[in-house]
């Protein structure tokens, strides 16, 4: 599926970009959610090298045109403006994204999903006014690192990452939105960076995460400790890929999320 042509250079307006959900994508999220026996039809369908390369050159178009992917939420932005306050709005990467359609119940009621896959902390930072400040929610959820870790928009330190997770806070603080500060998710390898190993490099993230959360003031979701096995990987009954939760890993999250949001909002 072909990207639409944007405008070149500043212009008052640009059009919404939200994801077309191609044949494929919608075959992977369904790949991922689910919770049965493996789908043989399904995954030749999401291994397929055709769709898999079509979906990866359209994924490098939309970085090229728009690298935060702004342009995703905006007019799902204009509508939340214009209506009542948002109480919570979960950002972050493919996991918050899927979220919406694995648990679409959590994401009614003033609950917002602003998830976008693949994402790396530094294209959340860029987009945290847009898809959070601007839409003045009580509370913001911040769930992101698995990506850092895996390097998906390059090389990086732990240190950037943190000073992101910083600039995120910093700015919520300033507009006086409260903070829910989810744990990286378990994940013992990455199926596509196998060379990455970041069982231990995640146990250094969380433990940091832990800790700044109750520095600052904010809730800490310690969704790993509910979804790891044993050797700290995601537990297999609860992701297909060892990566990303499916329907039952979801189910698991859910309560610890109900319960951050109820105790931000002041209705525990």
């Amino acid at each position: 599926m072909a990207q639409a042509t944007l405008p070149i250079g500043m212009v008052d307006r640009l059009p919404a970009t939200p994801r077309a959900h191609s044949a494929f994508e919608q075959a992977l999220l369904e790949f991922v959610l689910q919770t049965e026996p493996q789908d043989v039809e399904l995954l030749a369908r999401i291994s397929d090298p055709q769709a898999r390369a079509a979906y990866a050159e359209l994924e490098a178009t939309r970085s090229a045109q728009d690298w935060p992917h702004l342009g995703l939420y905006r007019d799902e932005n204009a509508e939340a403006e214009a209506g009542e306050r948002p109480k919570v709005i979960f950002i972050g990467d493919s996991i918050t994204e899927m979220w919406r359609y694995g648990d679409p119940a959590l994401f009614s009621n003033g609950v917002l999903g602003r998830g976008i896959s693949g994402q790396t902390s530094p294209q959340i930072l860029l987009r945290f006014h847009a898809d959070v400040v601007a839409l003045k929610p009580i509370a913001v959820h911040i769930l992101c690192g698995a990506n850092d870790v895996a390097g998906n928009t390059g090389p990086n330190t732990p240190q950037d990452y943190r000073n992101n997770i910083l600039a995120m806070l910093d700015i919520a603080e300033r507009n006086g939105i409260k903070v829910l500060l989810g744990s990286i998710t378990p994940a013992g390898q990455f199926s596509w960076l196998p060379e990455v190993q970041p069982v231990a490099r995640i146990a250094e993230l969380n433990d940091w995460l832990r800790k700044i959360a109750d520095e600052r003031g904010a809730l800490f979701i310690d969704y790993f400790t509910a979804l790891a096995a044993e050797d700290r990987s995601m537990r297999a009954d609860y992701a297909n890929d060892g990566v990303h939760p499916n329907a039952a890993g979801y189910a698991v999250m859910q309560p610890l999320a109900l319960a951050a949001i109820r105790q931000a909002l002041g209705t525990t």
